[in-house]
């Protein structure tokens, strides 16, 4: 018999890496009644199968046992709170470290250039400066080392600890009992690594800090969610209105909204005509007209006319819950960037260990005199100071940080490494219609008439600059770039959702739909097959009447943006494959598709849906961009492997999303993808250039060649060495200063990455 589950959620700070999810998943298992553990790392979530009577406080106290900080109450205010605090707290440490790491190392790397550094004093100002760095802020990798180590597991934070601890150690012993070490006796005294000590920490909590920067932002998506609910809510009760906290609404309240006001709850309108915008939900980029019977959901603006709505959801059950939830259970799925330097320590780690202790033990059995154990001494020191990742933690960060800058400069923001490396591996993209693709602005386009153009649109601009509704808006902007000058208006009427009227100049113009024409003793047969042709092309079509005869159409469309057709001709070469995803009715997305040679639509999908059709790609082996502007798009941009938000777009879609691109250009898209797949490739450049002195250096350091070659590496050409190696990697790193757009080359490689698509 299978015994029945629930879910339990904690918060789980203080997670740096994929070791510590599996650290965490480990101590939740260990407990009693947990059947199941899945950790996440972007959203600081651990998911629990438990049994029913299992004590959440035991779980919380097995996590906290293991190292972290878990968090009972795991709401996303509450995380959003805590990760903001622990991004300050590691601010505060790296400015800290910095600014005695930097003085440090000029006076540890001038080898003698001023003599001063070299005496007794000198030295014990380095000591000074190291202590405070190793002992404060390097205190967090000793402790995520033992516990790791507890847990029989090596990662990242070991390498740093035994690096730090050793050439500090090391260092210490050397200026309190010098000694202790060889040749002291003959008046030569022993160099000193407080620099190495210090710049270990420092350049990894530099990573970790632009790690925790990112991940302190991902709860924005769900807070700018949240913050589109009216607070409060004008409900009607016995024929007055009272404004009420939205918790108190309950199905089947009445409350009224005026315009300008966004609804407080879905419901149904039994009172009042009015367009709302409902882009939020749908992509659509024209409000909807809502009359008696309509349904309308809570967080959508209501452009005009005051509606009187039955509420018939609120809470959970409501479709902005709904997308609350779509976008949480999206980062949540989002698996955590898998760290190549934390893959590779967890085998390098104890392989260093192995051949330091061996160094150690092999000299030593060869001189077993106190002079032949302090060179053992030394050359076990100079194992791990040679394989101290300065390099290796600086590679990630360094190249992300260059890589973030410079596409700033080109207009794209990237939140971090992990956005980069998913930019690099694309091959599909999703994109929404409304206003990514267009504008989102709906623009005057066509007329159809029988008579004077100019004449027919006067009449037509003059009668819809009475009327709020944007499509008249757009008329009238098209009428006045086109230079016509409006006339007075008499006798205005509007039917919401039907059409406009109004006396200009004598003339009776009607302006609808053909069915509302037909009420009017209109018959308007003879345009409907060009209307219809107009339509399936995307555009959105009125009849025009005047005096009671048919006098032509009004279309309007909303525009392809700027660079858009470029960027997806870019995007083709690159050998991507492209699908437009929209809330939009299908008519219009397949008119903009053919005009941008889209092949592939998807439209008429809801917010969740989106976020399915996101999945349903992943589960098919593609990595996938999904690019959007609206909160409709913001469960698929978080869902997707990277996120892409149009920067002129909501706020909800921008914080959802890994990129933003500035200036709401498509074309910048290309270059976040380009600057991906260099920045990858330079962190590949630099972990290579940072084990490549390990490769070489630790058996030189180890004395293997000494017997045939004489050569050693003692702490001091060690700590020369790592230095150089970090130095290598900040001049590779910076290479990325000279991406361009296009870069030289490009062309060819994606023209066999087209190829590879096609095979």
């Amino acid at each position: 018999m299978t015994t029945k589950t629930t879910t339990l959620e904690i918060g789980v700070l203080g997670m740096t890496c994929a070791a510590c999810v599996r650290r965490v998943e480990k101590a939740a298992l260990r407990v009693d009644g947990v059947r199941d553990a899945q950790v996440n790392l972007v959203t600081h979530r651990a998911t629990l199968a438990i049994e029913p009577g299992t004590d959440a406080s035991t779980i919380a106290a097995a996590i906290a046992k293991a190292g972290y900080e878990p968090v009972l109450e795991a709401d996303a205010k509450v995380l959003g709170d805590a990760e903001e605090r622990e991004h300050a707290a590691m601010k505060r440490s790296f400015v800290f470290a910095a600014a005695l790491t930097v003085p440090l190392l000029a006076l540890g790397m001038s080898h003698g250039v001023w003599p001063w550094t070299e005496s007794r004093p000198g030295r014990f100002l380095q000591l000074a400066l190291a202590a405070p760095v190793v002992l404060g802020p390097g205190s967090m990798f000793f402790r995520k080392a033992w516990a790791g180590l507890r847990h029989r597991s090596a990662d990242m934070n070991t390498l740093v600890a035994l690096g730090s601890a050793a050439a500090f150690l090391y260092s210490t012993l050397a200026l309190l009992v010098p000694s202790l070490f060889p040749h002291a006796s003959h008046g030569q005294t022993p160099h000193v690594y407080f620099e190495a000590a210090a710049a270990v920490p420092t350049f990894v909590l530099f990573g970790k800090m632009l790690e925790a920067r990112a991940r302190a932002r991902l709860g924005d998506a769900v807070r700018s969610l949240v913050a589109l609910q009216p607070k409060t809510a004008r409900r009607l009760r016995e024929g007055r209105e009272e404004d009420v906290p939205i918790a108190q609404l309950v199905r089947g309240d009445f409350v009224v909204v005026r315009p300008g006001e966004r609804v407080p709850a879905d419901g149904h309108v039994v009172e009042g005509r009015s367009a709302v915008d409902e882009s939020m939900l749908t992509g659509e980029s024209l409000p909807v007209d809502k009359a008696t019977g309509d349904e309308v959901f809570g967080g959508t603006l209501n452009a005009s006319g005051a509606l009187t709505v039955r509420v018939s959801a609120v809470g959970k059950g409501s479709a902005l819950a709904r997308i609350v939830e779509a976008v949480e259970r999206a980062q949540g799925a989002k698996a955590p960037i898998a760290r190549l330097a934390d893959t590779v320590s967890g085998v390098f780690v104890p392989i260093v260990l192995a051949l330091a202790v061996t160094t150690f033990l092999v000299w030593a059995a060869i001189d077993p005199s106190p002079d032949g154990i302090a060179i053992a001494v030394e050359r076990f020191v100079a194992v791990l100071v040679i394989a101290c990742p300065c390099a290796l933690g600086l590679a990630t960060p360094a190249a992300v940080a260059v890589g973030t800058a410079r596409a700033a400069e080109l207009g794209v923001l990237v939140r971090g490494g992990a956005a980069l490396e998913a930019a690099s591996r694309v091959d599909h993209v999703l994109i929404d219609k409304t206003g990514t693709l267009t504008t989102g602005k709906h623009v005057l386009t066509d007329l159809v008439v029988e008579g004077d153009e100019h004449e027919l649109l006067a009449l037509v601009a003059s009668v819809e600059a009475r009327s709020e509704h944007p499509v008249a808006k757009a008329v009238v902007a098209g009428a006045t770039a086109r230079g016509i000058a409006l006339s007075p208006v008499e006798d205005f009427r509007s039917e919401p959702g039907r059409g406009v009227e109004g006396r200009v100049s004598g003339s009776t113009v009607r302006i609808g739909t053909a069915s509302w024409l037909a009420e009017g003793g209109v018959d308007a047969s003879a345009l409907e097959a060009e209307a219809e042709r107009m339509a399936t092309s995307g555009r959105t079509v009125f009849f025009v009447a005047v005096d009671g005869r048919p006098s032509g159409l009004v279309a309007l469309a909303d525009a392809v943006a700027d660079g858009t057709p470029e960027a997806v001709d870019a995007m083709r070469a690159m050998g991507l494959e492209i699908t437009m995803l929209t809330g939009d009715r299908r008519s219009s997305a397949l008119g903009i598709a053919s005009e941008l040679g889209i092949r592939r639509v998807v439209a008429e999908v809801k917010p969740e849906d989106k976020a399915r059709v996101v999945f349903e790609e992943r589960a098919r082996g593609h990595v996938v961009a999904m690019v959007g502007d609206g909160i409709n798009d913001a469960p698929a941009l978080a869902g997707a492997h990277l996120g892409v938000a149009i920067g002129s777009g909501t706020d909800v879609a921008v914080a959802a999303a890994d990129v933003a691109l500035v200036r709401g250009d498509l074309r910048a898209l290309v270059t976040a993808l380009r600057l991906g797949r260099a920045t990858l490739r330079n962190i590949r450049q630099n972990l290579f250039w940072a084990f490549v002195y390990n490769v070489i250096g630790i058996p030189i350091a180890a004395g293997l060649l000494y017997p045939w070659t004489g050569w050693q590496l003692s702490p001091m050409l060690a700590s020369a060495a790592m230095s150089l190696s970090s130095v290598s990697v900040l001049a590779n790193a910076l290479r990325l200063r000279r991406f361009e757009r296009t870069k030289p080359g490009s062309r060819l490689r994606e023209a066999r990455a087209a190829l590879r698509v096609a095979a």
